[in-house]
């Protein structure tokens, strides 16, 4: 597995590797061999991902994350090749807002909003479905509710 990041000195080092952690237990959970998975991710500022957001939602605000999945169904990944799953965005000041309006630390926030595996929360089955896999990968990780 390949994650490329961009601007990660917004964020530590061990929070880089309990990135790297979350997306190989995504990915096990989910039967993807993570040896053929890549993507990226990228950290930004407030107007960045507004602009971002504005650009490809018709959005003009402020988000949290935006997630460019390269697959819509699992079923479709290449075999054999390498597999560029798509990107993720991460507004790393809304993350840190967030982890205190929700009572968690800063490092289950970002984990919670790294999520590329073809889940949809616009779809409250799909969205059910994602939450129950995120919840599954935080307690492996140790990033329990507080």
């Amino acid at each position: 597995m390949e994650i490329y990041f961009e601007n990660e000195q917004m964020v530590s080092e061990e929070l880089l590797a309990l990135m790297e952690e979350s997306a190989r237990l995504c990915l096990e959970k989910e039967g993807i061999p993570e040896e053929n998975c890549e993507f990226s991710v990228s950290f930004v500022d407030r107007e960045e991902i507004k602009e971002l957001n504005s650009t490809y939602r018709g959005v003009d605000k402020v988000t949290d994350v935006l997630s460019f999945p390269q697959f819509e169904d699992f079923n479709e990944l290449p075999e054999d090749q390498i597999i560029c799953l798509g990107d993720i965005v991460i507004c790393e000041d809304r993350a840190k807002e967030q982890a205190e309006e929700f009572g968690h630390s800063y490092e289950r926030e970002i984990i919670y909003l790294f999520h590329l595996l073809g889940y949809d929360h616009m779809d409250e089955e799909e969205k059910a479905e994602m939450r129950e896999r995120e919840e599954e990968v935080m307690t492996e990780l140790k990033l329990k509710r507080v």
